[in-house]
């Protein structure tokens, strides 16, 4: 898998890996149940690396359906710097000695402001929202439950070998801003949001 780079905060060597491109899409060397990471080492492909990488590319996928049911050219350009920015965490993980830094931490504070801006504009929670609404608002609570099992893919990754806390505090940001968005799309429409009745 090929990753595009975004950052200047690399090495020659991460450079050097990360401009390899891919010539065959079926090369036959997984048949063996192995697969390469970037730096060219194999490994099992249930491996908590391989499971944390195909759960962000699950999530990628997840996003990018979501953005071609925007109408909003702002939100859409949002979705599509977090598309790049997934691609740049999984490029980071690839690399199993830990120093590619793809993902700045400004994304994070990007993340966290936008954060604060939406939930100024919209109504307290007083309960569960159920997710739903239109087909954007849909998608984008399908992209929030992805990118929380992308974060348990991550943690569990973490838990194994020891590696970079901002992917999963990016993912963890991701999923709130994703549910806030979600909400901000339903008040746009003037949607009424249904909530969680207990014992209904």
């Amino acid at each position: 898998m090929v990753y595009t780079i975004f950052s200047t905060n690399i090495h020659y060597r991460q450079l050097d890996i990360f401009c390899m491109r891919i010539t065959k899409v079926t090369t036959k060397t997984g048949d063996d149940g192995k697969t390469s990471l970037a730096d060219g080492q194999r490994i099992i492909k249930n491996h908590p690396i391989i499971n944390a990488l195909g759960d962000l590319d699950h999530l990628n996928s997840i996003i990018g359906w979501a953005e071609v049911a925007s109408s909003n050219k702002i939100f859409s350009q949002e979705l599509k710097n977090i598309q790049q920015d997934i691609f740049n965490i999984s490029g980071d993980i690839s690399l199993p000695d830990g120093d590619s830094a793809l993902l700045s931490a400004d994304r994070i504070e990007y993340l966290e402001n936008k954060i604060k801006e939406m939930s100024k504009s919209l109504p307290p929670l007083k309960e569960f929202i159920l997710p739903g609404g239109s087909e954007f608002n849909s998608r984008l609570h399908i992209a929030r439950t992805t990118c929380r099992n992308s974060e348990r893919s991550l943690v569990a990754m973490h838990q194994k070998q020891d590696r970079n806390d901002l992917h999963a505090k990016y993912l963890n940001r991701l999923s709130d801003y994703l549910f806030l968005l979600a909400r901000v799309v339903g008040l746009k429409k003037n949607q009424e949001e249904e909530h969680w009745e207990l014992n209904k």
